[in-house]
Parts: structure tokens; sequence; C-alpha cells
């Protein structure tokens, strides 16, 4: 799984599932990632070398965060929760599964509010 989070805002830019990881997938996610998004003053962090090359392959920056990396890890440990839930019901499809992403991106940043944003959405700090 692929996923690119603001973490001042807390909003879910893209997130999208591969078969596999590495270089190539981050590559593929980053270029699709660049085309919904302006992330010309974005900065990455990342959490292995191989997506340092990913990066570097589409002229984006990025770079090793420890500190900041436990958020990310804490974020990625709820977003995995909420999908291992929704695979044990889900059909086997990457249209599914895809629809499904959709949808919990949509809930996540328009509708659930955060404590650490003032009970808003991350949606609505942007407005």
């Amino acid at each position: 799984m692929y996923a690119a989070i603001d973490i001042d805002t807390k909003l879910i830019l893209d997130v999208a599932l591969f078969g596999r990881r590495g270089t190539d997938p981050a590559a593929t996610f980053l270029h699709g990632l660049t085309e919904k998004h302006d992330l010309s003053e974005a900065e990455f962090l990342v959490d292995g070398y191989g997506y340092l090359t990913a990066l570097s392959r589409l002229g984006l920056s990025g770079h090793l965060d420890y500190v900041d990396r436990n958020h990310i890890k804490k974020w990625f440990h709820t977003l995995k929760m909420r999908i291992d839930r929704f695979h044990n019901s889900w059909v086997v499809s990457r249209a599914s599964v895809r629809e499904w992403l959709e949808q919990f991106v949509h809930y996540y940043n328009t509708q659930r509010p955060y404590q650490s944003l003032n009970r808003q959405t991350p949606a609505e700090v942007l407005n």
C-alpha cells in the first residue's frame, strides 16, 4: 500500500494498493500523485532509500525523517486496521478495492473531525 498524507492538515492526498513493493510501484504511485496535485513545494518523508530513488525519477524531493516517521507509522497502522476490517468482507477485485479506498479517503478527509485540528476535518482546515 502506498499513501500520501499532508502531515500538517492530515489530508489524505491519495492511497493505492499494489501487488508488490519497490521502486517501480512507488514511482507509479508518485506519478499518479503528480497528476492530481501540485507537488512542487512538497517534501516527502520516506522510510527507505528505494523511495528516494522513485522520488528522484520524478524530480521530487524527499528525505529520511525518523521523528515525523512515527506520526506516519501511526497513521498507516490506523489505515491498515480499517482495511483489515474491510478485507474480511470484500469481493476480491481491483475495482472494489479502489472504490472502498476512495470512500475511505472521502470519509477521512471530509467527515471525521480531529481533536488535533480543533475538531475540524482536514478539508475544513484547508478552506
